[in-house]
């Protein structure tokens, strides 16, 4: 049984109306989180950068391998033949497109063994569904049994999903792209799970026998070559996808994470320990200027010479001119003595708690 693109068309005009105003509407809702949470935009880290440039690499390649050069060859449109030629008028022009006089002799290994596979029509409807290389290359298939070219055909079917799906799965390790590519890796795996069945579903329920009542070359349907268009396109819009999220997720323009009260924690405790780690870093400093006594007369005549500046500075008329306005205009001293007298306090308690 196979799906028609009608049928496909009109369920996307059902589910699109539904579908596409949701999706917005998340956008917006996690663009207009982000805003509120406080969070600033910012560059795409390293890190990020090297995911973002693998999964490009990916896209282009799958892009590529859509392109006419790289594309394998069908026989029936390359010689414009119908399904029905008789098999040797069908390979002489191929032969001719190979740039010979036409003739046996200059066919490729591969087209020898497809005109010898090709002995019914049962094989010419198998070859528009699995394509030239499981046709030519299966040595344990035959017409007789449809379902053995299925077989030989799923591993390179799955190939290209597993190869995506390791890069999906790369670009999302939280070792490589933390917390920004681990939020997407869930919703990776389901959406390439899901697409890599969707395709094994469509290549087994196909149709194959639809083609034998075609007539002329147009009303072939060329499912590999479609199905394989349709798959490359597939996985490339999804690595697309996928690397947008990552990078609207990364610059924090949309889909915010706020840390977890643990990493909160963890976060505070390691700035702590970097702060103490200074702080006895620098007492560690100023004991050994103080027992040192070239250094302690450094520091004493630093300081001396730093008094004396400050004390000049001080005395000029515009500094004293300001330091009177900010006291009596701008600056409340009573306020600043009182917090001044409660912080002491509060260390004084503590020193006499300790």
């Amino acid at each position: 049984m196979a799906i028609a693109w009608d049928s496909i068309k009109s369920l996307l005009i059902f589910i699109g109306p539904i579908a596409i105003p949701r999706a917005i509407s998340y956008y917006r809702s996690s663009k207009a989180a982000s805003k509120s949470a406080g969070v600033t935009v910012r560059p795409v880290p390293r890190h990020i950068r090297y995911a973002l440039a693998l999964l490009a690499f990916c896209v282009a390649t799958l892009v590529l391998k859509t392109l006419p050069p790289f594309t394998p060859e069908n026989i029936f449109q390359r010689t414009d033949s119908r399904l029905q030629i008789p098999t040797d008028v069908l390979f002489n022009r191929v032969a001719a497109l190979r740039g010979g006089p036409g003739g046996e002799g200059t066919l490729t290994a591969a087209d020898t063994t497809l005109r010898g596979k090709f002995v019914n029509l049962e094989s010419r409807l198998l070859y528009l569904q699995f394509g030239p290389a499981v046709l030519a290359d299966c040595l344990f298939c035959n017409a007789e049994e449809p379902k053995s070219y299925l077989y030989y055909a799923i591993p390179a079917l799955l190939w290209a999903h597993l190869a995506n799906f390791l890069a999906a799965a790369v670009v999302t390790s939280p070792s490589w792209t933390g917390r920004y590519g681990r939020q997407w890796r869930s919703w990776a795996t389901v959406a390439a799970g899901a697409m890599a069945a969707a395709d094994v579903w469509l290549t087994s329920n196909y149709n194959y026998q639809a083609n034998a009542r075609a007539l002329r070359l147009a009303d072939l349907d060329a499912f590999y070559w479609s199905a394989r268009a349709t798959r490359l396109w597939a996985l490339a819009a999804f690595d697309a996808v996928l690397g947008y999220l990552i990078y609207l997720s990364a610059t924090n323009r949309a889909f915010i994470q706020l840390p977890t009260p643990a990493e909160r924690v963890e976060n505070v405790n390691r700035a702590l320990h970097v702060a103490k780690s200074k702080l006895s870093a620098l007492g560690i400093l100023k004991n050994t200027a103080q027992r040192d006594t070239e250094l302690r007369e450094r520091s004493d005549a630093y300081w001396t010479h730093e008094g004396r500046l400050m004390s000049e500075a001080m005395e000029e008329r515009e500094v004293i001119e300001g330091v009177a306005d900010a006291l009596e205009n701008r600056l409340n001293i009573q306020n600043i003595t009182r917090d001044a007298d409660t912080y002491t306090t509060m260390v004084l308690q503590e020193l006499n708690q300790d």
